[in-house]
């Protein structure tokens, strides 16, 4: 019997390349670290800002930015890469870490050329565009974060987990079960969603592979709270929260705004949960281009 999810990605795909993206694969440090990239080619006009969708642990970039790519490839250069155990993206490191997962996306993105850009971060996705915004303020000029955090301390860890009702990250972000990945979609959105038993299973087929690598992610990712310290970034960031994120609610978002200070701004969009950008994509779009478009502006006041 046909998979549903893997007929449905060579569509998505055509979408993402009638959209003008490309899909490249990345040599990352000559030792067998590679990552996979849709990309648009080098456009005529060579001053678009470059934006980079990083995507969050239950599907790849073009799955979580399907509904983002077409409306910012219109007036940028947009780059949707796989981290580490996702879609194409492999290596031989033993490292979990999402520092780990920066340094390799930042490597990755340098050597398609480039340059500051704009990062857009999802949930995990959103942990690796904090390190690579700390370890990289060259490279990453602006930041977008929705549904994350700067670092998954013991304390949040233990907090959220226990809010939920789950025993480990584990539990919830690598279901093996229908049930399970129903629970998780439970979770992550707000309004209550219904998809046929059999699309539930051809997800779990298709999407959560590499669970040992994935399962190792999530415990690379807990560090102790006297270790955990909040960056000083030079970057503007937007906070782009679900109002109704039952992972990492508004007052946690309210909390890391404090943190990371004035170049900080936190929106959030009402009837919408931690999947916000898939649950409400024209408002999640339409706040995600004022922000681009406010820094762009800056930066280039003639323009």
């Amino acid at each position: 019997m046909v998979n549903l999810v893997k007929a449905q990605k060579p569509l998505l795909h055509f979408l993402v390349r009638r959209a003008g993206l490309r899909h490249h694969t990345v040599d990352v440090d000559g030792a067998g670290t590679t990552t996979s990239s849709n990309k648009l080619p080098p456009p005529a006009k060579k001053d678009r800002p470059a934006v980079v969708l990083v995507h969050g642990f239950a599907a790849e970039g073009i799955v979580t930015w399907q509904f983002q790519v077409g409306v910012l490839a219109k007036h940028y250069d947009v780059y949707v890469p796989d981290l580490l155990y996702f879609g194409g993206s492999m290596s031989p490191s033993a490292d979990r870490s999402p520092g780990f997962q920066a340094e390799c996306l930042a490597t990755a993105l340098r050597k398609l050329g480039v340059g500051p850009c704009a990062v857009v971060g999802f949930s995990y996705g959103g942990m690796v565009s904090f390190k690579m915004a700390e370890a990289h303020p060259d490279l990453v000029r602006s930041l977008v974060v929705s549904g994350s955090v700067v670092a998954m301390t013991d304390s949040i860890s233990e907090t959220t987990l226990e809010r939920i009702g789950v025993k480990s990250s584990a539990e919830l972000l690598l279901p093996e079960s229908v049930r399970g990945l129903k629970a998780l979609l439970s979770i992550a959105t707000h309004r209550k969603l219904w998809f046929p038993e059999r699309l539930h299973r051809d997800y779990l087929e298709v999407m959560f592979t590499n669970r040992k690598e994935r399962a190792e992610l999530l415990e690379g990712l807990v560090v102790s709270n006297k270790d955990a310290t909040v960056p000083v970034l030079p970057q503007k960031i937007l906070l782009l929260w679900g109002e109704n994120d039952n992972i990492f609610n508004i007052e946690l978002a309210k909390t890391m705004k404090e943190q990371l200070g004035e170049n900080t701004m936190l929106q959030s969009i009402s009837k919408a949960g931690h999947l916000v950008h898939l649950e409400r994509p024209c408002v999640y779009n339409r706040r995600l281009k004022e922000f681009l478009a406010s820094v762009t502006a800056t930066e280039n006041p003639k323009q």
